[in-house]
């Protein structure tokens, strides 16, 4: 039961501490209690800041930039 929780969690909670434990080279669980912390902490403003992360790791194809052509290396410079 406690799995299922777990599971279902991961995948609706947009992915951000996940995304942040990648980058960090640490465990998302980790990241996790960090977050609930510094939550509790400051009283809530983190959430914000979560739900901001969220709506850029979601549309994070818009904000990167278009590029029609993509070079196969730095020295093939056409």
């Amino acid at each position: 039961m406690v799995r299922k929780i777990v599971q279902w969690f991961e995948q609706k909670a947009f992915g951000v501490c996940a995304w942040w434990g990648k980058s960090l080279g640490i465990k998302t669980t980790t990241v996790r209690m960090y977050f609930i912390y510094l939550s509790f902490f400051t009283f809530g403003s983190p959430i914000i800041i979560y739900f901001v992360m969220a709506f850029i790791l979601e549309h994070k194809n818009y904000f990167k930039p278009f590029r029609s052509r993509k070079r196969k290396s730095v020295w093939d410079i056409d």
